[in-house]
């Protein structure tokens, strides 16, 4: 299959499909031609019986002394918000397509019928996360760094995170939801966002052996993988009881509350960071999480593309897209990057349960909905 945009490269030397996301200098943000293009070379090689395996990568910006782009160090980090705040204001038709778009995108790499193998190395947020997490082999690095950053920008973790959020163990998933946090390989292995670790300097080798290797069955590819993993979370305590003990409780106001009137320097951080997300949409992850624990894969990314469409069209809260959480939260943190957004409410204590119910009513009739045909 030839190169089927210049920020995906799509190519099958062997009986592995490769595919290299190549938009470095935005670190492989996805756009909607992207998302299409992804789609195209999964539904090619997905009745391939040629193909016996899919490997999907990143690259990153190349530094001084380097190529423009160099395989690797970046898988992605999520989905163009740029994009999204641009077409916001314009209302561009194009917006709508893409959430249905990539969350189709995202069901089929979960749904997959030959192995997808992901090498979640350097940044893996977001959008990145989305495809990531329905791979069947989700291999990390020392330098992988894992985030759903999305209530940084008055959004919520979406791409499925209502699903793979929810069963991390404990409340992790909460934890993770609301802070936007990142962790380590080690640690996504530890919790169950990853599934195998290696070293850095052997994904080169490793993705080279899938290209060239004479594979007889797709376990074969799995195992190619396997033999190269290294046992290097172990150590790994984490802060399981504090997270359990804070983000069980019943709401946004009471998980704050209670961080900061803890003693320990951890708890009183996290509160603090709290603050500073839009109250409104912290109030609207927690509902998502705890929603997606009862649902399964399909039925999430129906929920969470029902939430999506209220993020840009507020009409429940008298407020226009141009005006909404997530409009003003791009705005102050990549177009203004005053870093100052005016969050509606302003303080986590006034969001009421009428201001996040309705993101989680369907726009559309049963029949309609763009995600009706996910199984």
């Amino acid at each position: 299959m030839p190169e089927l945009t210049p920020h995906i490269i799509a190519e099958r030397p062997g009986r592995v499909g490769l595919i290299t996301l190549n938009r470095p200098q935005a670190h492989n943000a996805l756009s909607l031609d992207m998302v299409r293009a992804l789609t195209a070379a999964l539904l090619a090689w997905r009745d391939d019986p040629s193909v016996l395996a899919v490997a999907i990568r990143g690259q990153r910006k190349g530094r001084a002394g380097e190529a423009p782009a160099v395989p690797f160090g970046v898988f992605s980090a999520g989905g163009d918000i740029r994009y999204f705040h641009r077409a916001a204001l314009a209302g561009d038709p194009t917006l709508e397509d893409f959430f249905t778009e990539e969350y189709t995108l995202d069901h089929w790499v979960h749904t997959y019928p030959k192995p997808v193998i992901a090498f979640m190395d350097g940044l893996v947020y977001g959008g990145g996360m989305g495809i990531a997490q329905g791979a069947s082999v989700r291999v990390v690095t020392p330098g992988t760094r894992i985030a759903m950053p999305e209530t940084h920008i008055g959004l919520f973790p979406d791409v499925g995170g209502g699903w793979f959020l929810s069963r991390c163990p404990g409340r992790w998933g909460e934890y993770l939801a609301l802070t936007g946090r990142e962790i380590g390989g080690a640690e996504a292995v530890r919790i169950g966002l990853a599934d195998r670790m290696v070293d850095a300097a052997q994904l080169p080798g490793l993705w080279d052996a899938l290209a060239r290797t004479e594979l007889a069955s797709s376990a074969q590819a799995n195992q190619l993988v396997a033999s190269s993993i290294i046992a290097n979370n172990d150590h790994l305590t984490g802060a399981d009881d504090q997270i359990d003990s804070y983000f069980s409780l019943d709401s946004v106001s009471a998980i704050v509350q209670a961080l900061e009137a803890a003693t320990s320097d951890w708890a009183r951080e996290t509160a603090a960071l709290l603050r500073l997300r839009s109250p409104l949409m912290l109030a609207v992850a927690l509902e998502q999480v705890r929603r997606g624990r009862s649902l399964g894969l399909a039925d999430t990314l129906r929920m969470e593309r029902d939430m999506m469409r209220h993020c840009f069209h507020p009409a429940h809260l008298g407020r226009s897209g141009a005006s909404s959480e997530t409009v003003e939260g791009i705005r102050a943190l990549v177009i203004d990057k005053d870093r100052q957004p005016r969050w509606q409410p302003q303080r986590i204590e006034d969001v009421t349960p009428d201001m996040v119910a309705p993101f989680f009513q369907t726009p559309w009739p049963a029949h309609a909905h763009p995600l009706r045909f996910l199984a």
